[in-house]
């Protein structure tokens, strides 16, 4: 038998074998970076930052504040986001160094660009075009929030994302997931998990606990509207004394037909298994007079559609997320009720910027630093 008879004939071997080994998974993929065929327990999205590979990962380009009026400008700048050495950063910077102190008090910021990476992704809260005021000034903090909307989103699945939480006063990192086709309508009903969440201030009590860095939680949201969101009986915490900031971990979720279960370092920190009425019946709203707008999905419903991943460091906001009234060695500059807040956070910069440690190190201290992201087949 020739040479070229004996390749093709290995071939189909090879082929055989390959396809006797793949055994189908429940889970499913879409975007640029899917792969074709899915595989039960195959990794099928996968970064180690060895570069930042923007076919990957799409960046957001907002003055929005994520929904809560937070301080942030989020943009395509590798000071705000860079990979070196094999680690992602997620760094926040100041505003003003860009344009100047005065601009953010009287200047006219359009983050609309011709290029299609330079689009504003988010006109909602006047996020693509915002004037600066003395009482209102412009985010004054410019930041970065990455995600796969475009390249990769999947139905259930194993994630392990491996990183070192920010510290510095009123930063907010996040690692997330978010639904890519809002099957069941707008927010909070198509759903939110959030994978990982932590403050950076050192040394923030809340009624004698430390909710700073060595705070790290895990949330679920969902419901019919916002007004009606049952996040409340899907959220857990875990302290760590260390704090967050000072090493890696690793940030899990297992999310199955069955249920949802968060861990970190491979210790388990809480899970959802919805009963047969689904998340309808677990979050208590069948005694609210209103449509259950999962009733034609499956019990995991709004959790059994694509989600795509997010990550981020956001500042401050009026949501509640750092409570007024906490304990920390420089007061909380503004209050959650306040219309001045971005105002009041920017003229308190002598306080909370010396914590970022920006001039040390290239400012990691104060980034998100994520070593890897892995995503694999159930």
């Amino acid at each position: 038998m020739s040479s070229k008879m004996w390749s093709i004939l290995l071939g189909v071997v090879t082929l055989a074998s390959l396809s006797a080994a793949c055994t189908p998974s429940v889970t499913t993929v879409s975007g640029t970076h899917a792969p074709v065929t899915v595989c039960s327990g195959a990794l099928i999205f996968a970064d180690d930052f060895y570069d930042l590979d923007l076919e990957k990962w799409q960046h957001e380009n907002t003055l929005s504040g994520g929904g809560n009026w937070e301080f942030q400008y989020y943009n395509n700048n590798r000071t705000n986001s860079f990979a070196d050495n094999g680690v992602l950063y997620i760094r926040p910077s100041l505003t003003s160094d860009q344009f100047g102190e005065n601009f953010l008090s009287s200047g006219n910021l359009n983050i609309e660009g011709g290029a299609p990476a330079d689009r504003c992704t988010n006109p909602q809260w006047f996020g693509c075009e915002r004037t600066g005021s003395p009482d209102n000034v412009l985010n004054p903090i410019k930041s970065a929030r990455l995600r796969t909307v475009n390249s990769f989103s999947f139905r259930y699945g194993r994630v392990e994302v491996r990183a070192r939480m920010p510290a510095g006063d009123w930063l907010w990192p996040a690692i997330w997931l978010m639904p890519a086709y809002n099957s069941y309508g707008t927010w909070p009903a198509s759903g939110e998990i959030d994978l990982v969440e932590s403050r950076g201030n050192r040394h923030m009590f809340s009624n004698g606990l430390h909710i700073g860095t060595q705070e790290a939680g895990s949330t679920l949201h969902y419901g019919p509207y916002p007004a009606l969101n049952g996040w409340e009986r899907a959220h857990w915490l875990r302290r760590n004394p260390a704090g967050y900031d000072r090493a890696f971990h690793q940030y899990q979720l297992e999310w199955t037909p069955d249920f949802i279960r968060f861990s970190i370092d491979n210790v388990e920190l809480g899970r959802v298994t919805p009963p047969n009425g689904g998340f309808w019946e677990f979050g208590g709203f069948n005694h609210h007079n209103v449509e259950n707008p999962w009733r034609f999905g499956s019990k995991m419903a709004p959790f059994d559609q694509k989600f795509y991943l997010i990550m981020n460091v956001a500042v401050g906001g009026t949501n509640g997320f750092f409570p007024d009234g906490v304990a920390n060695p420089t007061p909380k500059p503004w209050w959650n009720g306040s219309p001045t807040a971005s105002t009041d956070f920017w003229r308190a910069r002598n306080n909370w910027l010396p914590t970022w440690n920006l001039n040390i190190n290239d400012g990691r201290d104060a980034s998100l630093q994520v070593d890897y992201v892995r995503i694999w087949a159930l």
